[in-house]
């Protein structure tokens, strides 16, 4: 069952209305054994890529991830995840900034945990929160003591989005690969998660009265996405906005974006010199004789 993740790719060559995109899709899988399988099959080839990705040495890979609560980004991460080398990867979340990172311009707390060569980095939420739950509580932007003149003006989001742009465009010039995920998922399918948030024990934890007042800004938040992907989606960082919906389904177009952008990078082993294979010839015939 071929995927073609050109359906899912945003590049801003066009105008975006969040309304008008949809929030599901056929499914490609025919069941959930076959959805394993399949999940299977690109967690190896992934763990390949990434074990080809560390021994290069010439390029880095992040992966963002943006959506609403209860979309599935912890899933769709720890799935994707799940067979690749823990010492090649770092996953970090971003929450409400220190008193520290107030001190600094809003790129800087996550300049600070881009990955290495070599290094998959997942960001669970980004710096893309300050051009969106920022957006939302402007009381927020307050408190980092940003130029008054400067502060929640039209000119002032541009100017952020503008920013984001430039970063990652020098972060792409210089080997690290941005791939961009939106989980786009509908308000109905919130609803149903977060009651069974509710109603699974096991669940619980996951759930508290902040979710239902967020959700309240469920309007405000569109817009602010809808203007957040128009904003920062280029031919070379586009956004992938992956229906929500079927979680099984969206794990499976986010590992299928994320392997076919390894494979086109220009990997390979190192290669010895002859001076080296001759070393290793020569290590070898001691270690045979041990």
């Amino acid at each position: 069952m071929k995927l073609d993740t050109k359906v899912f790719r945003y590049a801003g060559a066009k105008s975006l209305d969040l309304t008008k995109v949809p929030t599901t899709t056929a499914p490609h899988y025919k069941s959930r054994k076959h959805y394993k399988e399949i999940l299977l099959a690109d967690v190896a080839e992934l763990s390949a890529l990434q074990h080809l990705l560390y021994a290069s040495n010439s390029y880095s890979l992040l992966l963002i991830f943006q959506a609403m609560d209860a979309a599935g980004k912890d899933g769709a991460i720890s799935h994707l995840l799940s067979g690749v080398n823990p010492q090649g990867c770092e996953v970090h979340s971003f929450k409400h900034p220190s008193a520290e990172e107030l001190q600094h311009d809003f790129l800087w707390r996550t300049t600070c945990h881009l990955p290495a060569r070599g290094r998959i980095g997942v960001f669970n939420r980004s710096y893309y929160e300050e051009v969106l739950i920022v957006r939302v509580h402007p009381e927020i932007l307050r408190s980092e003591r940003i130029p008054g003149e400067l502060e929640g003006s039209p000119a002032s989001w541009k100017a952020r989005c503008r920013s984001i742009v430039q970063f990652e465009d020098h972060l792409r010039r210089n080997g690290t690969q941005v791939i961009k995920f939106f989980l786009h998922l509908s308000k109905e399918e919130q609803r149903k998660r977060f009651l069974q948030r509710i109603d699974e024990p096991a669940r619980n934890w996951k759930f508290s009265e902040a979710d239902l007042v967020e959700r309240k800004y469920w309007d405000q938040y569109q817009t602010a996405y809808q203007q957040c992907l128009s904003g920062t989606a280029t031919a070379t960082n586009p956004w992938y906005i992956v229906p929500a919906d079927d979680k099984l389904n969206a794990r499976l177009i986010v590992s299928r974006v994320v392997i076919e952008a390894l494979r086109k990078l220009r990997m390979s082993y190192p290669k010895l010199t002859q001076e080296q294979q001759n070393e290793l010839h020569k290590l070898r015939k001691q270690l045979a004789k041990a």
